[in-house]
């Protein structure tokens, strides 16, 4: 069984690295989106108003100003799932903040043997490795500093960022083209 950081570890990680925070993001959904308000609002066929005062895109805003990348990859099914369509409604808000998001179909992803988890990498150096149960629930995130494989996420950060094509990119063309 992993061992699971505190909440509070997990937010100071975003808050400390010091030049690069980069998601890969493998699941279908999330179920803890699947209980927002933003999530409803979506089934019904509108736009989620998005608040860029909230503390996520506030402290992804004050990392970008003070020069640091937060980039993050998408894994998408092609059709999306409903989670993933999700997901898409939301990327400009990331972006707005600051993020960098790309979309990798999961043919793609699989093709070139990327794993099926999710995680975070910080500075090439740690890994914070997600963990969700089958229903799609969070259960913890595990920190890995192990070299083997900090460099294994890198590697798959690296296949990733070079296949992957940016947020604008997909939304123009509404599918993956290879």
């Amino acid at each position: 069984m992993p061992q699971f950081i505190t909440e509070e570890e997990f937010d100071q990680a975003f808050r400390l690295f010091e030049h690069t925070a980069w998601r890969w993001e493998a699941q279908r959904g999330y179920d803890s989106d699947r209980h927002s308000e933003f999530y409803r609002v979506f089934l019904r066929g509108e736009e989620p108003v998005r608040d860029l005062e909230r503390p996520w895109p506030r402290n992804i805003r004050a990392q970008t100003r003070a020069g640091k990348r937060i980039e993050r990859v998408r894994v998408l099914d092609d059709p999306p799932t409903e989670g993933q369509r999700y997901l898409l409604t939301g990327a400009p808000y990331n972006m707005a903040s600051g993020e960098d998001i790309r979309h990798l179909s999961r043919a793609k992803a699989e093709e070139l043997g990327l794993p099926g988890w999710d995680f975070w990498l910080f500075d090439s150096r740690t890994v914070l490795r997600l963990h969700f149960d089958d229903q799609e629930q969070w259960l913890g995130a595990e920190r890995i500093e192990d070299p083997v494989q900090v460099l294994a996420a890198c590697q798959v950060r690296d296949a990733a960022w070079h296949f992957a094509i940016p947020h604008e990119e997909y939304s123009r063309l509404g599918t993956f083209v290879m």
